[in-house]
């Protein structure tokens, strides 16, 4: 483990620094904030480069949730910015999207029967869009682990679906040329025009895959919570990152509780300790890793001003607004003690009536 001296700073300004940075991935378990910390990435990479996209690819779209606006799958400009766009993407490929008719519909029932082809063949239709635009940076907000480790195998499910078709082509492509005209199907309907996109969509793919394994141009940012499954999602999700070859060094633990205001809680005390043998994991394991802590607060970040004003704690180590031991903390311990003794007090007074009516 790494001395504390040598550890890295526990923030993403890592991030923000890296001007070659193309396309940053934020992912993990559902319901750790993902689209929180991916929407204030994105705000904070608005102010250092000239243009950046945000991209939700979960199903469940939080993004239009996070900035108070409707998104859809056309980039948007985010209200109060000049420079940061927003999209939702749906991961499945729409029914009926090319008119499958005849031949075409055949061809198109057995392109997607090859697990995993509908996605990817949407995430390609995607990437080809956002190619033609001029973003310098992308964010993508992606759905759960699962769906995000689909994401990153596309490119092999697409060559497996290409490499399929062609042998189905050479074994029975007489058979289906005669087919086509049997069913009054056009060239341009029949299995060359699918295979011809399925070709130029695993030229895509491929070309932005070699992006994806460049540290240069490609990071993800993996959020997760200070609980036991958070800990093992984001191990699996480091491990499979490894495998895939894409840089992942951010870490971001969200909903942290920290020791301050004098709790007195037991309920909280307990969290807290538990909470803290996560983190000690956390910092064993990913002793090279910059790990951002974000607090725990009462209420949803939502809205603009609310994402930019919790920004700031990741960009500084979030702080202890009250240290133990000092004036400040017991003149706070006094209070909440009086507040607790007024709650008492007005218990008392209401059971007093109660009894009274009784």
């Amino acid at each position: 483990m790494a001395a504390p001296e040598d550890m890295p700073e526990g923030t993403v300004r890592n991030v923000l620094q890296q001007e070659t940075l193309k396309w940053v991935f934020v992912g993990g378990k559902g319901g750790v904030g993902k689209t929180t910390c991916s929407s204030i990435l994105s705000i904070l990479l608005a102010s250092a480069r000239s243009s950046v996209l945000i991209i939700s690819t979960d199903p469940a779209h939080n993004l239009s949730d996070a900035f108070q606006q409707r998104f859809t799958k056309a980039p948007t400009l985010v209200n109060g910015f000049t420079n940061l766009y927003a999209m939702e993407v749906d991961p499945n490929v729409e029914e009926g999207e090319d008119g499958a008719e005849g031949m075409d519909g055949f061809l198109s029932d057995l392109a997607n029967s090859i697990p995993g082809i509908d996605e990817a063949m949407s995430f390609a239709e995607m990437l080809k869009l956002v190619q033609t635009m001029d973003y310098s940076v992308i964010v993508f907000d992606t759905a759960p682990t699962g769906h995000t480790l689909r994401l990153l195998q596309f490119p092999s499910t697409l060559e497996k679906g290409l490499s399929k078709m062609m042998s189905l082509k050479s074994k029975f492509g007489g058979l289906l040329g005669q087919m086509s005209r049997l069913f009054g199907v056009g060239d341009e309907l029949g299995e060359d025009a699918i295979l011809g996109r399925l070709e130029g969509m695993k030229d895509v793919i491929e070309q932005v895959n070699r992006q994806f394994k460049d540290p240069d141009l490609t990071t993800f940012v993996c959020v997760c919570i200070p609980e036991f499954l958070s800990l093992y999602e984001t191990e699996r999700l480091v491990q499979e990152l490894t495998k895939f070859e894409i840089d992942t060094h951010n870490i971001i633990i969200n909903q942290v509780l920290f020791d301050e205001e004098g709790v007195e809680s037991k309920l909280l005390k307990a969290r807290m300790k538990m909470q803290q043998k996560y983190l000690d994991q956390f910092y064993m394991l990913y002793d090279d890793f910059n790990i951002t802590k974000l607090p725990l607060l009462p209420e949803e970040v939502c809205g603009v001003e609310a994402l930019k004003a919790f920004s700031k704690h990741f960009k500084k180590p979030y702080e202890h607004s009250i240290a133990k031991g000092t004036v400040e903390e017991l003149e706070v311990r006094v209070s909440r003690l009086q507040e607790q003794l007024r709650e008492v007090v007005s218990q008392l007074e209401k059971a007093r009536k109660a009894d009274q009516l009784l």
